[in-house]
Order: structure tokens, then sequence, then C-alpha cells
């Protein structure tokens, strides 16, 4: 089992997904922080969403994905809605 399942909202698939874009370890996923690890899942996963980008950042925050502020969720919208683009 991954060390990426010890992390928050980070489950099998997630951590197999991460696995195969590079970030191997929690340790990583701090260092590329969610909106560069959602980028790279993006590239390779082209139908992740919004809620993967929310349980990326509750990761590296320490905190179920749901409990982020509004404004927190209001700049990551944003964020993938660029991607978009």
């Amino acid at each position: 089992m991954s060390e990426l399942t010890l992390m928050m909202n980070i489950g099998k698939e997630m951590a197999g997904k991460l696995t195969a874009v590079g970030i191997d370890s929690p340790e990583r996923l701090m260092e590329a922080g969610a909106k560069q690890a959602f980028v790279k899942l993006k590239e390779a996963y082209p139908n992740v969403c919004l809620v993967h980008l929310y349980a990326l950042e509750g990761a590296v925050r320490n905190m179920e994905f749901n409990a982020l502020s509004e404004e927190t969720k209001k700049d990551l919208k944003e964020f993938s809605d660029f991607l978009k683009k």
C-alpha cells in the first residue's frame, strides 16, 4: 500500500494515479502542491474533475476536502475553469 493513502482524502485509486504521474509519496505531493499535482493528473487522466482538486488540497492541508473554506474552493474552481480553456 502506498504511503499516499495515509493522507487525508487519498484512496487507492487516487494514490495509483498520483504515482503514475511521478508523485509517489506524501512529501512529493506536498512539494508539488495541489494545483501542480492536479495539472499532472489532468494531463494523464483528462476526466479528473474539481472534486479531485479539492481532495488534493485537503490532503496537502491535512483536512477533509469538504471542510475547505469557501474562499479556497472558489480559488480552486477558478483554477480548474482556467485549465479548461
